[in-house]
């Protein structure tokens, strides 16, 4: 059992009376539909309240309902989702909308355990869904809880083992308000997000700075541990866009990389960095030989994700007629597809795609 500075019940009652002053004006905030509430957790994984934000306002005014997303298609949520990026979101979102109305006709699930049981949905969203929209006494832990809970109580167990984070959650479903969990758990995760910032916490004018450990020992920058590190894969592409008059031949990403289900140009990738003359590719031997001009763009793109980092080249292959189209696409299945830059603009693209689109055809791309 965990020796603790503050009991439970003092615990709730400083951290709702908190909240009831600094709660954030969130649209989610206002509603217990599990539709909405589960959306804006999707999408806030991973991502900022500033920079989801928008994007929540947009799927709930394309799809107000969960039936309404589940009668979308995935190339149209794909679309809607462009630019948050970690998009097997995206598709979890579209499939587990389609499993609530195949499997429990368009109503979610009631119980923490039964929500877990839906694609896409962890143990911190099925908390969060189950204490929000049922009021079931379950502890939603995410980063910011973690944050708070292991400075107040002053654990010092590695959150990126499993024996860490299982104290936590222990810790962590004693606390939570068995009357009120949904006004608990909104109340822990604001106060990890404005009060017990990551890197600068509002330590002086904290409520809890009488029972926090981290505050009494000067540890706030200490703790949670978390040792472990991530080490980033770094790949190399160069993308090739053919083009033909006002028409720009993409394709649709195959299932096991990044960027599934979306449209980028013909791409070729390698292990370091290689001039136009030292890559060997079918598909530019027949440009060489087909006198075909190709031009390199200057700017080179840097793309951070969060296990990779992509250094992006860009390159086009410019054809000056249909037959030679045709020929390429018979000589070289490349699975590509022709597309007015027109109609690019409604394809699911990778972010890096959009920007150099938005930069160098941003009369008519999207």
């Amino acid at each position: 059992m965990i020796s603790i500075p503050i009991a439970p019940i003092p615990f709730r009652k400083l951290l709702h009376g908190w909240y009831h002053i600094h709660q954030r004006a969130l649209p989610w905030r206002t509603t217990k539909d599990p539709y909405k509430i589960w959306l804006s957790e999707i999408i806030l994984q991973q991502t900022r309240v500033a920079q989801g934000l928008p994007y929540y306002e947009r799927f709930i005014a394309q799809y107000p309902s969960l039936t309404a997303l589940a009668h979308a298609s995935e190339q149209e949520v794909l679309r809607l989702w462009q630019g948050l990026g970690y998009y097997s979101r995206a598709r979890n979102l579209y499939y587990c909308a389609q499993t609530i109305v195949e499997k429990y006709g368009g109503s979610f699930p009631t119980s923490y355990k039964a929500l877990l049981t839906l694609r896409g949905i962890g143990p911190y969203t099925a908390a969060a869904i189950a204490a929000v929209s049922f009021k079931e006494a379950v502890a939603a832990v995410d980063g910011n809880v973690y944050r708070v809970l292991a400075r107040i109580f002053g654990l010092t167990a590695d959150i990126a083992t499993t024996k860490g984070r299982n104290i936590i959650h222990q810790l962590a479903a004693t606390l939570v308000d068995p009357l009120h969990p949904d006004t608990y758990s909104q109340a822990i995760m604001d106060f990890g997000a404005l009060q017990c910032l990551p890197k600068s916490p509002l330590c002086k004018s904290c409520l809890f700075k009488d029972y926090c450990v981290a505050f009494q020992t000067d540890r706030q920058h200490q703790l949670p541990i978390k040792t472990l590190k991530i080490t980033k894969k770094k790949r190399y592409f160069d993308y090739f866009i053919i083009k033909n008059q006002d028409t720009l031949y993409m394709k649709q990403r195959n299932k096991g990389d990044i960027w599934q289900g979306m449209y980028d140009f013909y791409l070729v990738e390698h292990e370091q960095p290689l001039t136009l003359d030292q890559i060997n590719d079918p598909l530019l031997t027949w440009a060489k030989t087909s006198h075909l001009p190709m031009v390199t763009f200057d700017q080179k793109v840097a793309h951070t994700l969060t296990h990779q980092q992509l250094s992006v080249t860009f390159h086009q292959l410019e054809i000056p007629s249909d037959r030679l189209v045709e020929k390429m696409l018979v000589s070289h299945p490349y699975h590509l597809q022709p597309f007015s830059i027109k109609a690019i603009k409604s394809l699911p693209k990778p972010i890096l795609i959009h920007n150099f689109l938005q930069q160098f055809y941003k009369p008519t791309a999207g």
